[in-house]
C-alpha cells in the first residue's frame, strides 16, 4: 500500500482492516506513535491534516 508523511510527524498509511480499505492516521505523542483515526476516505483525513503538506515516504 502507501505511506505519506506530514508535519509534526503525522503519517497516513493505506491499510486493510477486516478486509476493508482504511487510511490510518498516526502521530508520535510522548515518545509513542498513537493512532489518531482510521479514515474511510481522504475527506476524513483532510479534517486532521493539510493534504497539500503530505509527501510520499
Amino acid at each position: 500500500m502507501g505511506i505519506w508523511q506530514g508535519p509534526e510527524g503525522i503519517e497516513v498509511e493505506a491499510i486493510m482492516l477486516d478486509d476493508l480499505p482504511f487510511l490510518r492516521v498516526t502521530q508520535p505523542i510522548g515518545g509513542q506513535r498513537m493512532v489518531l483515526a482510521y479514515c474511510m476516505d481522504v475527506r476524513e483525513v483532510e479534517r486532521l491534516v493539510d493534504l497539500a503538506k503530505l509527501v510520499a515516504a
